[in-house]
């Protein structure tokens, strides 16, 4: 690691972290597009960009630590390199998501789909993690408050769409293989919010040093 300030060093990995988020970001909306338009061709290509994805998110811990081990950073900085690795692993653990909610979606039927509102649904989560990484980069208290307050919404979308797939369940001639999907669809875009709920409370250590205790799900519900 070539003698550079320290600040340079952390300017440096701040901006891999976002080059990251934003493939990230894409790749989440290009995995909903994919389930919107039926477009199984493209699917490969979105899996793909997960691995690479997945690579350098791993390069980019490594770096993260090599810069530790060797520059001894301290206070705000030391703060700054442990939030850059953090929220990696939370994108990391998004872009996986990202993948199961498509599997799953791609086996929903477009009338099932549009009635639970999972488009609206994952467009919120998707917001929340570019507004997460918005927040880190401009060290903004309040736009990260406003991804947690975000989180309350998934939550209660998520509630909605599990009432409405358990009562489709109790139906006689339910198509339980496809409800169950559903389910895992809702489970998983709130999983993916709660991430991005995290990486938000990441950063207002980071702005503030308060400790923003993640809350556990009230609808563990699956």
């Amino acid at each position: 690691m070539p003698d550079r300030p320290v600040h340079v060093h952390i300017q440096e990995l701040s901006q891999v972290l976002v080059d990251i988020s934003s493939r990230v970001v894409e790749n989440l909306f290009e995995a909903l597009r994919a389930v919107k338009y039926q477009d199984e061709h493209s699917v490969p290509r979105i899996k793909l960009v997960e691995n690479e994805l997945d690579r350098e998110e791993i390069d980019l811990e490594e770096q993260c630590i090599q810069f530790i081990a060797l520059q001894h950073p301290v206070a705000k900085d030391l703060r700054t390199i442990v939030a850059i690795m953090m929220i990696s692993e939370e994108l990391e653990r998004i872009g996986e998501i990202s993948l199961h909610i498509m599997d799953s979606m791609i086996e929903i039927s477009p009338l099932l789909l549009e009635s639970l509102e999972f488009e609206s649904m994952f467009m919120l989560a998707g917001e929340m993690v570019t507004k997460s990484i918005d927040a880190f980069v401009l060290q903004d208290r309040d736009l990260a408050d406003q991804v947690c307050a975000n989180d309350d919404e998934v939550d209660a979308m998520h509630r909605a769409a599990f009432k409405k797939v358990t009562a489709l369940m109790k139906i006689a001639d339910a198509d339980v293989t496809q409800l169950t999907n559903a389910l895992s669809v809702s489970r998983n875009i709130e999983r993916m919010a709660d991430h991005a709920s995290k990486i938000a409370q990441e950063v207002i250590y980071l702005v503030t040093g308060e400790l923003v205790k993640h809350k556990d799900s009230h609808d563990n519900l699956l």
